[in-house]
């Protein structure tokens, strides 16, 4: 996962909560991991989807930042489920969306178990 490229966005609520978006972040990056941000879920959704990033997660999202890019990503082969690997709901705020290569290991930092 070294080798990865991620997408990330930030809330505008919650940001020191524990286990929070600073804190994914920061293992994140001390892991050597590129993390980005571009502020639109949909676009990170797709750009994942079409392979220029590798994954995707945010903490808090609405079921219209998501929706499309759900949709597109899986159509695509992609794997989306929420932070601890269970089904992914639109109605659901938190997202991981990656290329399915990475899943579990980006599920294991975000959860911090590695």
């Amino acid at each position: 996962m070294l080798k990865s490229c991620l997408v990330t966005g930030f809330p505008y609520t919650y940001l020191d909560s524990e286990n929070g978006p600073l804190q994914v972040f920061e293992r994140l990056i001390r892991k050597g991991v590129a993390v980005r941000r571009l502020g639109s879920a949909a676009l990170d959704l797709c750009w994942t989807a079409c392979g220029r990033f590798e994954g995707f997660y945010e903490h808090k999202l609405n079921p219209w930042d998501s929706a499309a890019g759900v949709l597109i990503l899986e159509e695509a082969g992609g794997k989306v489920t929420g932070f601890h690997g269970e089904d992914y709901s639109i109605y659901h705020p938190q997202i991981l969306a990656t290329n399915g290569l990475i899943h579990d290991e980006l599920m294991g930092i975000i959860n911090n178990k590695e």
